[in-house]
């Protein structure tokens, strides 16, 4: 007698079914994990840059901004979305809303996150060393998903955030 070594036709098919469906179930898995990591990574962008802005403005004595920016270097204020990137710049003259004049400082440049929608109810946030200025706004994250996959981030007036699922007033997100 001879030892046969392999698999047969039907061995073969059969493991080739098995692994079809098991990655029609893994597929829609793995890309809800990836919405939900590159959420995760524009909302931790923006929270880092609220916090460089609180904390370099405490630092440097003057008024450190946030505002949209395409091309790292300038504000955009016309109605575009934050997904476009942001900029964290000290804003020496104290503009309201902030301009980045010739000679005031980038800190940092935000890439933007083309893959879903960011929206504020206000068009810059400001940060003043020693004065508790009006600060406060909302930062929505949303994909296709829609409201029950969004995040918030939520300013208070002193300029501290927080993540949240829901409003300030405890209200679903809005996309």
């Amino acid at each position: 007698m001879r030892a046969v070594h392999g698999i047969t036709l039907i061995e073969m098919l059969t493991a080739v079914a098995v692994l079809s469906v098991l990655s029609l179930i893994a597929v829609p898995t793995f890309d809800a994990l990836r919405r939900d990591a590159l959420r995760t990574a524009a909302v931790n962008s923006f929270f880092h840059a609220v916090f460089l802005a609180r904390s370099e403005s405490l630092t440097r004595g003057q008024t450190v901004s946030i505002c949209k920016s395409a091309d790292g270097r300038s504000c955009l204020h016309r109605r575009v979305e934050w997904t476009v990137g942001w900029i964290v710049f000290v804003n020496a003259d104290r503009d309201e809303p902030p301009v980045r004049d010739p000679g005031e400082s980038v800190i940092a440049v935000y890439e933007g996150w083309p893959s879903g929608s960011i929206t504020s109810n206000r068009v810059a946030y400001s940060f003043r060393p020693h004065v508790q200025g009006v600060v406060n706004g909302t930062i929505t994250f949303c994909d296709r998903r829609g409201p029950t996959h969004a995040r918030a981030i939520i300013i208070n007036h002193a300029g501290r955030p927080r993540v949240a699922r829901r409003d300030s007033r405890g209200q679903p997100l809005r996309c």
